[in-house]
């Protein structure tokens, strides 16, 4: 039985600041993405094209995080989409929404978990050594899994300690990743030219839309904020307005990168490089030492994207263990450090074992991640709309669009863009998923499923819609008894 279901509900220390939640958002979006997919996007889509894709994303991104932003002002509580959706849909939709971004954080978490050793060697390129196994023609070596691996068991220590000592480490590489992109900017002043960012456009909308579909991927964390929410010791009101600001400051990471790597190479050499930004960044120096400066900007930003994301889905599978819609066992808190160290134990666990599936996971774990995040964002959009209609009169310290109906047109823009978003990754769309990318995203689902019966159906939405699942299972445990 939960610590809410005896009555004693745990709880989360307060103790993160302005600065600490900009970090989690901002950083949780600036993984490691940047560094091996711009050469991608410049190909497909041209400078300008990969910049409108990106800002059309940022669109996109910035209209949910409004919905977000009011709702994590209104109900600053652990597990973000878990509360707003059980609130305005019911504990069964609740559940699938929260299960849907619990496996986006967890496929970027392995997709950081994988990034980290391939980053790493191209720093220290022996890296390889003892052959274990081949997994789609990517021969896996031991000495590179354990970079990865033992990555894992550090961060994933971190967190356990308490989100305090997370939070500083997440500030300390967001300033050095920072640092990293004032380099490239300076880089591309002093050794860029505009002549390399021919072509503008090219691959027409395919090549726009090989973008933007890997949008959400590179987005998703700035609704980290929500999740820990409950451990945020400033108003509600600035919590919801650093979620839109993590937004602003990732797009415009983004378009800085994609500038100035397209301004130190020609495109043609720009698509054989391995790790495109870092030979850029080597281009505009003449430097081999400053393309591995890049690497370490790399991995910082593997280190930020991981640290949050890992914190996000540990309080959500707390959240829903706090509610009865996953086992108790996921929502003890550390008797120490009040963290949930068992929810951490469990991720961390999974990326621990993902970098011995190899690399060629990670374009796997980008593509199964996107429609579980999309799905996620669109319910919560959904729940903001019913809100709005269904309790007129709830608190809400930020409301978003005004008085007027500014705010129910925001969130219909946000349920349209969602749907269509989602629909990309479809068969016959121009950019559908591949079969490996569906099996992962299945085996996910597979695993919801049997958690999914477990919450009681028949209850109906609002503010006392845990209680009532509680409830319910208190009483279907005793029947058992």
């Amino acid at each position: 039985m939960s610590a809410a279901e005896t009555g004693t509900e745990p709880s989360l220390k307060k103790v993160l600041g302005r600065i600490d939640v900009l970090a989690l958002g901002f950083g949780a979006m600036i993984g490691f993405g940047w560094v091996v997919l711009t050469g991608d996007w410049l190909s497909n889509a041209g400078t300008g094209g990969a910049i409108l894709a990106m800002l059309t994303g940022g669109v996109i991104m910035a209209i949910v995080g409004l919905t977000y932003a009011e709702l994590c002002a209104a109900m600053p509580k652990a597990g973000g989409e878990h509360n707003y959706i059980l609130r305005a849909m019911g504990p069964r939709t609740s559940f699938i929404g929260s299960w849907a971004i619990i496996g986006g954080y967890v496929t970027i978490v392995a997709f950081e978990a994988v990034a980290l050793p391939r980053t790493v060697q191209y720093i220290f390129p022996d890296l390889s050594q003892i052959p274990l196994w081949t997994v789609a023609g990517f021969e896996v070596h031991l000495t590179w899994a354990l970079v990865g691996a033992i990555a894992a068991v550090v961060i994933t220590w971190i967190n356990i300690r308490g989100v305090k000592e997370a939070g500083i480490v997440q500030t300390f590489v967001v300033l050095f990743l920072l640092a990293i992109g004032l380099i490239m900017i300076f880089g591309s002043f002093s050794g860029g030219a505009a002549a390399n960012m021919d072509p503008w456009f090219t691959g027409g909308m395919t090549g726009f839309f090989a973008v933007l579909v890997v949008v959400p991927f590179l987005f998703i964390g700035f609704d980290v904020i929500p999740q820990s929410a409950e451990e945020v010791n400033i108003p509600a009101r600035q919590i919801g307005r650093l979620v839109v600001i993590s937004v602003i400051l990732a797009t415009i990471w983004y378009v800085m990168v994609i500038l100035t790597t397209s301004s130190a190479m020609p495109a043609s050499e720009l698509a054989g490089a391995d790790i495109a930004t870092a030979d850029a960044v080597g281009a505009m120096f003449g430097s081999d030492f400053m393309a591995k400066v890049l690497i370490a900007g790399g991995i910082a930003g593997i280190l930020t994207s991981w640290n949050s994301l890992l914190m996000g889905a540990s309080r959500l599978m707390f959240s829903l263990a706090r509610s009865g819609m996953l086992p108790a066992w996921f929502g003890r808190l550390h008797p120490k450090y009040h963290t949930p160290h068992n929810a951490l134990l469990f991720i961390g666990g999974l990326s621990v074992l993902a970098p011995f599936g190899g690399a060629e996971m990670l374009g796997w774990l980008v593509d199964s991640g996107a429609p579980s995040i999309v799905l996620a964002y669109t319910l919560v959009a959904v729940s903001f709309l019913i809100l709005r209609r269904r309790e007129p009169g709830m608190d809400r310290p930020l409301r978003v669009g005004g008085k007027g109906k500014g705010g129910i047109a925001i969130g219909i823009a946000a349920v349209i863009l969602g749907t269509a978003l989602f629909s990309l990754y479809m068969p016959g769309m121009p950019a559908a998923l591949g079969i490996e990318p569906w099996l992962l995203f299945g085996a996910w689902w597979v695993i919801g499923l049997i958690f999914f019966f477990r919450v009681p159906g028949g209850i109906k939405a609002g503010p006392d819609a845990e209680e009532h699942v509680l409830a319910k299972l208190r009483a279907r445990a005793g029947a058992r008894s």
